[in-house]
């Protein structure tokens, strides 16, 4: 074995931290690959870490970004508890409000990692590490087919709750717990089987972890993931000297909570202010959310963890991309949120749809940092989680199909917005259609983009997307949570705002209506109704007149805009469009 040294030489450290990473990218694709689901296999809403053993995140798998730092707290919760920890345990948790993720659906596991004898330098086992995962489940129970509607008033609504358990040890898995997530839930078989592909998950990650350690040595990785962790901070650092000092503050709207009424003539009301001071001083940053509303009676409401990985995120991004996802950077951001708000709930406050929320919160930290960093921060995408679920009865069982739609991605400084995009803290693969209409008593009629959805200017901002799903078995029932449907994305340098979503049932069709708002559940379905979804667009970046008549003519003819925008918003075929060339 290798020489440990306290002060492995950069080569070395460089060598580890690729190693952890590369075991984080494995234990993501194990899980996936050994999944049931769609939502997993398919769509993949997971994450995977590796952990120190002071429970610092040392690595991540770029999945989902709203999981950066979420299964922090199940470590917190694990090194708080009266659990006794063994080598070969695993556990499990979901309780968002006790460290396990940000709502119920997300299934949180964890295994510490132990060493023995020469690698750890001791004669007996070691704790070197934790190897945890997180995982949207397509049903956990609750009031709702697919525990994800976002018109929940309690936690209680949305889903069995499970405080943290020990799921395996040594011997085997534990049959309480996996009973009963398979009896809550309507679709069991897939429960168990995508349970048991988060332990082939953690339990690859342990394996690996505990081959570098071999190969290493425990004190040398050590010394290497401390260097890691400081690199972070020291990145972090560095990119805040760029920006100068100042408090600079944004503010934006939810979608209210309730709509009266249907469609075009919905009384939508005032929506919840996400509002956030953004304080740059030297090499520190504090985000504050005074002035942010209260918490809301319907699950649009975001846990601490969700926030803070919602703040990385949006941080990370705009000061420096390359920098690693760990617990050095986290470390290096102060976080303020006024209790018993929209973005620090008091318990049970229902959180399910708390994406929505994320979304938005991203939106005013990016708006905020526009004032200092122009050249950086793109227009408002489309800055929403357009999360559907059809279910009903199909043969002698049930399916539940959740699927979050794209939308138009904010334009650039120097570029359009990106079309059908996942943006901020989503990051989820689109089901292809193939596998929707063979798993599912659905057909897609409709998929395509939207002209015109995305906002004008300079930069044209990224289109939404429309897709039309019809119901082939005897039934459905639709639930959903999305938001920019009363709000718009908002453009910057005077470019326009995109187009919001909505939800409409028989498009074109006797019967035809538009949902009130995004937030719903309970939408009964018969056999050959469509329901179409249309996820919003995305702001422009600068002034329309500005953009070059042949950039215009070209969506065109792609029909990415009509002629009309093309004529009332870029004036083309006006003189003023002659007098350009």
């Amino acid at each position: 074995m290798r020489n440990q040294t306290h002060t492995p030489d950069p080569i070395t450290v460089q060598v580890i931290g690729a190693s952890l990473v590369t075991i984080a990218e494995e234990m993501g694709a194990v899980l996936r690959r050994a999944s049931y689901s769609t939502n997993i296999k398919e769509r993949s809403d997971c994450s995977t870490a590796l952990f120190d053993a002071q429970g610092k995140l040392v690595a991540q798998a770029e999945n989902m970004p709203i999981h950066m730092g979420s299964m922090t707290g199940l470590i917190d919760a694990l090194l708080a508890s009266e659990l006794t920890v063994r080598p070969g345990d695993v556990f499990l948790t979901n309780d968002p409000y006790r460290g396990g993720g940000t709502h119920l659906p997300d299934l949180t596991m964890v295994k510490p990692v132990y060493v023995y004898g020469e690698a750890a330098g001791e004669p007996d086992a070691e704790l070197v590490g934790y190897s945890a995962n997180i995982a949207h489940h397509s049903d956990i129970g609750g009031r709702v087919p697919g525990s994800n509607a976002g018109d929940s008033d309690s936690l209680f609504q949305e889903g069995l709750r499970i405080p943290l358990v020990r799921f395996a040890t040594a011997d085997g898995v534990e049959q309480a717990p996996l009973a009963f997530v398979e009896l809550n839930s309507r679709l069991p078989h897939e429960r168990r089987g995508d349970m048991l592909a988060q332990l082939a998950s953690v339990e690859v990650g342990e394996r690996q972890l505990r081959e570098v350690h071999r190969r290493y040595g425990t004190v040398t990785v050590h010394a290497a993931t401390a260097h890691l962790l400081d690199h972070s901070a020291k990145r972090l650092a560095a990119a805040l000297r760029e920006v100068p000092d100042g408090t600079y503050r944004f503010s934006d709207l939810m979608d209210p909570e309730q709509a009266e009424g249907e469609g075009e003539d919905a009384d939508l009301g005032p929506g919840t202010r996400i509002e956030v001071a953004v304080t740059v001083s030297g090499d520190r940053v504090a985000l504050d959310f005074a002035g942010t509303g209260p918490q809301s009676p319907v699950g649009i409401n975001v846990v601490r963890p969700a926030l803070e990985a919602t703040v990385y995120y949006a941080l990370k991004a705009v000061l420096d991309p390359g920098i690693p996802p760990n617990g050095g950077f986290f470390d290096a951001v102060g976080i303020t949120a006024p209790r018993g708000s929209i973005v620090n709930p008091r318990e049970p406050a229902p959180v399910t749809a708390r994406t929505d929320t994320c979304q938005r919160v991203a939106d005013v930290v990016l708006g905020a940092l526009a004032a200092a960093l122009p050249d950086r921060v793109p227009a408002a995408s489309h800055s929403t989680v357009t999360y559907v679920t059809f279910s009903g009865e199909h043969g002698d069982g049930f399916f539940v199909y959740p699927e979050v739609v794209a939308g138009g991605g904010g334009a650039r400084t120097t570029k359009d917005g990106m079309d059908a995009v996942q943006v901020h803290i989503t990051n989820s693969s689109n089901l292809p259609i193939e596998a929707l209409e063979q798993e599912y008593p659905l057909l897609v009629d409709t998929y395509e983009l939207i002209p015109d959805s995305g906002g004008a200017g300079t930069h044209r901002g990224g289109l939404g997307v429309r897709r039309d799903v019809r119901v082939l078995g005897d039934g459905a029932e639709f639930s959903a949570h999305a938001d920019r449907q009363a709000t718009r994305p908002w453009g910057l340098n005077g470019g326009h705002d995109g187009s919001p979503g909505r939800f409409v049932v028989n498009p074109g069709r006797d019967g035809e209506r538009q949902l009130p708002g995004g937030r719903l559940s309970g939408v009964r379905l018969r056999r050959g109704d469509v329901l179409r979804v249309e996820s919003p667009g995305s702001g422009g970046f600068g002034q329309p007149a500005a953009r070059d008549p042949e950039q215009v003519r070209e969506d065109l003819r792609n029909e990415r805009i009509t002629a009309r925008a093309a004529h009332d918003l870029y004036g083309l075929g006006r003189a003023s469009d002659h007098d350009r060339q």
